[in-house]
């Protein structure tokens, strides 16, 4: 047998790595470390060491999921908190009514992870709080009805320190939905959306799947998104934004009137204009800013027979300007112009503006980059 085709039988045998950075490791480490410290501490204190001492394995394992694996459906806070109380009132129940025999413990966490499923709150070490309920020992025995309490006391203070430590260490816990960027606020999707693998596409084939995937929907779209985004930065070869931009900027400057930021725009077919003081962008105007003092403007009113008062672009413009360098890679202007509802960004070079990028900029761009990529070739007139 050649020194290759064992090498490639022992990589098949080998687990795939987990894809998690060095530094993910110890924030983890560090958490779990934290987490099971203070609530066997607590409980401790609460009940005793020996209760505490009991319900420490499953609660260990929780730390692990909540911390190293924050991301999963299993480790949400409702998934350990409601799998804590299930499980432990069906370990109780289980004991009490049928003693604390080997078997009985068995469909415990048999009837438990059913129950788990049916209430969307499965957590592995869930069963292992149904087998320590039915097999419990003579400190927790002595409890009684009130078994469930130190449970749930373990099970409310690592959630609550891993809510806390997670958002410290800047992890997003629990998972909700990520926040809808509606800037039309309308029932459309998004335009990166509208083509491409949809929420729908995602569920039927989990579904088809028929399995458990430890990874939720929204999780799962990311991961998508990201890779096709990752394809497209490849496929469109290192152009940047300043392959793509106008050079001759129209601009205008605070003192610009109303009426002369209307005729810039007219005359050269613009939606926006960058705002500059002394050769600095301090903000920029588009048409949706000029409409409403427009308006104001041709109101008949009293004010009109004593002169109307003139709007410059300082009163108008927004301030809070969204700008990229040169280099800015063309994959990454696509959502800020497609998505965020921006028209224009300029590019600048320290804080000299060079260029701006429109919509229309990007598509000419995109169009140049399918012909050239394309096998067939435009004829020469």
């Amino acid at each position: 047998m050649s020194a290759s085709s064992s090498e490639s039988r022992l990589s098949r045998l080998l687990p795939a790595p987990l894809n998690i950075p060095p530094q993910e490791w110890l924030r983890a480490a560090f958490g779990a470390l934290l987490g099971l410290f203070l609530a066997g501490w607590l409980t401790s204190l609460a009940y005793g060491p020996g209760i505490a001492l009991h319900l420490l394995g499953p609660l260990a394992a929780s730390a692990v999921l909540v911390f190293a694996v924050h991301s999963g459906p299993l480790a949400q806070p409702w998934s350990v908190v409601g799998s804590y109380a299930l499980a432990g009132a069906v370990g109780l129940a289980m004991r009490q009514g049928l003693g604390s025999e080997l078997w009985v413990a068995a469909v415990a966490l048999g009837l438990s992870l059913v129950l788990m499923c049916l209430l969307r709150c499965l957590h592995p070490p869930g069963g292992g709080v149904a087998v320590s309920a039915v097999l419990a020992d003579a400190g927790l025995t002595a409890l009684g009805d009130h078994l469930l309490e130190p449970v749930l006391l373990d099970a409310l203070i690592l959630v609550t320190v891993a809510v806390i430590y997670n958002r410290m260490t800047g992890v997003r816990y629990p998972k909700g939905a990520a926040p809808r960027n509606e800037p039309h606020h309308t029932h459309d999707p998004l335009p990166s959306q509208r083509v491409g693998v949809s929420s729908q596409d995602l569920d039927q084939a989990l579904d088809e799947l028929g399995e458990f995937v430890d990874v939720t929907r929204d999780e799962l779209q990311r991961i998508i998104l990201a890779t096709e985004q990752n394809a497209l930065q490849r496929s469109l070869g290192g152009i940047t934004a300043a392959s793509v931009m106008s050079r001759d900027v129209q601009f205008a400057t605070p003192d610009t009137t109303l009426e002369q930021a209307w005729a810039m725009l007219a005359s050269h077919h613009l939606k926006t204009l960058p705002v500059l003081e002394r050769g600095k962008l301090v903000g920029i105007v588009s048409l949706s800013d000029l409409v409403g003092p427009a308006m104001q403007r041709g109101r008949f009113g009293w004010q009109g027979l004593f002169g109307r008062k003139t709007v410059r672009m300082a009163q108008v413009m927004s301030r809070r300007v969204v700008s990229v360098s040169g280099q800015h890679p063309l994959e990454r202007l696509l959502p800020l112009l497609c998505e965020q509802g921006l028209h224009c960004l300029p590019v600048l070079e320290g804080e000299r503006l060079v260029g701006v990028v429109t919509q229309t900029d990007l598509i000419a761009g995109l169009k140049r980059q399918i012909l050239n990529g394309s096998d067939q070739r435009v004829p020469a007139l």
